[in-house]
């Protein structure tokens, strides 16, 4: 991940739209912010989502609340609540997200 070119500012999430996005069950909903090539999320699940698909792109993520199931293309699943996070370089490892109860995610990629 690198950084340019971006000058010091604060977010107020309230303020930044919501979008929806299906998962294979349940939504995520995302508010975005793009600083050149970064991307800074607030993301929720709501309970029984399953992502609809792979990610192959590298995160650094910390679980705000809730709890997250984590499924690695090698066969481990992790879990992390809330005040835990992971990181995971692009291309490195293949994931997909899910979560019984719901999760609130701040996400950097």
């Amino acid at each position: 991940m690198l950084m340019f070119d971006i000058p010091f500012g604060t977010t107020d999430w309230e303020d930044v739209e919501r979008t929806e996005h299906a998962g294979e069950t349940g939504k995520a909903y995302w508010r975005t912010r793009n600083f050149n090539n970064i991307r800074v999320r607030i993301v929720e699940y709501t309970p029984g989502y399953l992502a609809d698909h792979w990610c192959q792109k590298g995160h650094v993520l910390l679980v705000l609340d809730g709890e997250l199931h984590t499924e690695l293309a090698d066969g481990r699943t992790v879990v992390l609540k809330k005040g835990q996070s992971y990181q995971v370089a692009d291309g490195d490892l293949a994931h997909r997200s899910s979560t019984a109860s719901g999760a609130k995610l701040f996400i950097v990629d």
